[in-house]
């Protein structure tokens, strides 16, 4: 569980340090102001608390473990300077905090903005620290509330739902914090930004989506990765592994997943032609988990034999959430995907028992029972259709994050980038397909939508690219401003990552709804050796 936690965590932009602009010459020089007498005007329906201004000596940044990662040094930071605005609402009592970071020299006239994961809004200060390495200003906020899966803020004195926090997780504070944050910047450099940018991933990827339909005037590009969009929808489905033990009263070993696991994949490899261990379309794979019924593997020294209930616990995880009378609800865990969502642990007796993900787990406790004790395993499949529906009725319109008209995004000029794993064990990879498809039917098709907004999938990738060895894009963040700053729309992303021997493996993903095809001759670690076609009917 720690293991999955920190893969969640990672969808907080630790690659900012690593995604170098590819264009843009250095702002011209201009005054450097670090001071705590900046000037802040307070957005409209907020009043500013504080300003604090703090020089930094160029180093390494140490940021201290915040629960479920461990503390992180990130080195060779230049000097910068730390302003904290702390914004309020008036009559509401919050206290959310802005970060802006500003390298003292070498500022490229870029500001990006990097988003949070699960339930903390934004960053710790990793992201900060590597955005300010690669010379932007950089800022984030913590939007009044807590850590990635601390929620005692969820409801108030009274055991209602904290509207007003739920309010500034959701949307307002990350538009807040970009008004604050380009003030900032025109204050300490004596100019705005020449380039705005947002950067997020997971929690920070629907933060982007956000900001592209509610405020699409704040930012020129927005890199949004295996967004958390349709959070009113998938919050609840993640639940559904837990679900289908407990009513199945069946809780497969971990092992036992990772068999069900391999062998689809080994089934479905080949149907893009190359054999590299990576599925290139989970949803094109039928495999059927009935398969390996009678099959024994060996668990930490305990040998288990593959039932006909453990293939029933597989089929209906990989086919998602539906109703008693079998309506689709939302999309499953992906083949090739890990089964994390569902972990088991040893009970009182000895006997395994569900170990649901925190996040959807506080989700439904918190935001729907409004019982942060409530016995989730109590929950039959009549009941988890009713709080699927209940989560939509209550809090789409606050949170959802899927509105698919982006025209007044389209009409400001902006550009959205997006990359999601196609073995994204946490965010189902399908609700963003779902989501590009109604923003071309909304928008007149694909190729008007291609012009400001680009899909990519990176097959056999996990949440957010944390860990594994299937090619993770390198650079999209370079890929983002070279396509708003050059016009350089991205075709393909570049993507790398390590196999299990330590070769290194390239691809280059291919544009929403291309997919990569091996052409049947090269190495099957060589980008060079695919293609990218139209998909297959």
């Amino acid at each position: 569980m720690k293991r999955l936690l920190a893969a969640f965590a990672a969808g907080v932009p630790l690659a900012a340090a690593i995604c170098l602009p590819t264009s843009a010459s250095a702002a011209t020089a201009a005054p450097f102001t670090c001071a705590s007498s900046i000037s802040v005007k307070a957005p409209d329906g907020t009043a500013v608390e504080s300003v604090t201004a703090e020089r930094r000596e160029a180093g390494t940044v140490h940021v201290p473990p915040v629960t479920p990662l461990p503390a992180v040094d990130v080195p060779d930071v230049p000097a910068h300077c730390a302003v904290t605005v702390t914004l309020t609402h008036p009559g509401v009592g919050d206290h959310a905090k802005v970060q802006v970071w500003l390298p003292e020299q070498g500022w490229t006239g870029r500001f990006q903005a990097v988003g949070g994961s699960a339930f903390a809004a934004g960053d710790y200060g990793a992201a900060l620290a590597g955005a300010v390495k690669t010379g932007y200003a950089a800022a984030t906020t913590d939007a009044g509330v807590s850590t990635y899966i601390d929620t005692g803020w969820a409801l108030n004195s009274a055991g209602a739902v904290n509207t007003a926090l739920l309010k500034n997780f959701a949307d307002r504070s990350q538009h807040e914090m970009t008004l604050v944050a380009k003030q900032v910047i025109d204050e300490v450099y004596g100019k705005p930004a020449s380039y705005s940018y947002w950067n997020g991933c997971s929690t920070g990827g629907r933060q982007g989506y956000m900001e592209a339909q509610r405020h699409p005037g704040d930012y020129d590009g927005i890199l949004a990765n295996a967004p958390g969009i349709n959070w009113d929808e998938f919050e609840v489905a993640t639940l559904w592994p837990q679900v289908v033990m407990n009513q199945e009263k069946n809780y497969p070993a971990a092992c036992e997943f990772n068999l069900f696991n391999q062998a689809a994949v080994k089934a479905c490899d080949a149907l893009d032609g190359a054999r590299d261990g990576i599925v290139g379309d989970p949803a094109k794979c039928a495999f059927d988990p009935r398969k390996l019924i009678g099959q024994t593997v060996e668990c930490d020294g305990v040998k288990e034999t593959i039932s006909a209930a453990d293939a029933a616990v597989v089929r209906k995880i990989w086919d998602g959430p539906r109703t008693p009378s079998g309506k689709k609800l939302w999309y499953g865990v992906p083949i090739g995907a890990t089964f994390d969502l569902a972990a088991t642990v040893p009970g009182d007796d000895g006997k395994r028992v569900g170990q649901p993900f925190p996040v959807p787990a506080a989700w439904v406790q918190t935001w729907l029972k409004r019982q942060p004790s409530f016995d989730l395993t109590t929950i039959t499949y009549a009941q988890f259709a009713e709080l699927f529906k209940q989560s939509q009725a209550e809090y789409d319109a606050v949170i959802g994050t899927d509105d698919p008209d982006l025209s007044g995004f389209r009409k400001a000029g902006g550009k959205l980038l997006t990359w999601h794993g196609q073995a994204d064990q946490l965010i189902p990879t399908l609700g963003t397909v779902d989501y590009r498809e109604r923003v071309e039917r909304r928008l007149g098709g694909s190729r008007r939508v291609d012009d400001f907004y680009r899909l990519f999938l990176a097959p056999g990738v996990n949440h957010c690219g944390s860990g594994g060895t299937a090619p993770v894009p390198t650079d999209a963040l370079g890929a983002l401003t070279a396509w708003v700053e050059q016009g350089k729309a991205p075709r393909t992303l570049s993507a790398a990552a390590k196999d299990a021997s330590g070769k290194t493996v390239t691809r280059e993903l291919c544009l929403y709804p291309s997919v990569s095809r091996y052409t049947g001759h090269g190495d099957l670690a060589d980008a060079a050796s695919y293609r990218c076609v139209q998909p297959r009917h």
